[in-house]
């Protein structure tokens, strides 16, 4: 399970302006999820050609074990103030091709439902 959040920094004019306080803050935001059960990864990025869009990538063993993460006291004390910053995306997503440079590619299934990929066609 692969979750990337994307952060828009708030402008010069709020108490955010600082890079590296913001960076800071993810930072602690990070720390927090990593202290949860079926954390694998995370990493926090900054866009090369915005300086204000960051990324936060996480992996996980299953969608239940982020999900019961986001529910931990303290991903919630440094995390609430830092989600009035997420955009609206998709952010869980289902690994189903992963490559490494010592084993090549691998597929995975998919446990969910057969028809959970089904998406309506606009008529």
């Amino acid at each position: 399970m692969i979750v990337v959040l994307h952060f828009r920094q708030p402008g010069e004019d709020s108490r955010d302006a600082d890079a590296s306080n913001y960076l800071d803050r993810l930072r602690a935001l990070l720390a927090a999820l990593a202290e949860g059960r079926g954390w694998q990864r995370g990493s926090i990025g900054r866009a090369a050609d915005d300086e204000r869009a960051w990324a936060l990538v996480t992996e996980w063993d299953t969608v239940g074990s982020y999900r019961r993460a986001l529910g931990s006291y303290q991903v919630k004390m440094v995390g609430t103030p830092l989600m009035a910053d997420v955009l609206d995306t998709p952010s869980a997503f289902e690994v189903l091709v992963s490559a490494t440079p010592e084993s090549g590619e691998t597929v995975q299934s998919s446990d969910r439902a057969t028809d959970a990929d089904w998406v309506p066609r606009n008529t």
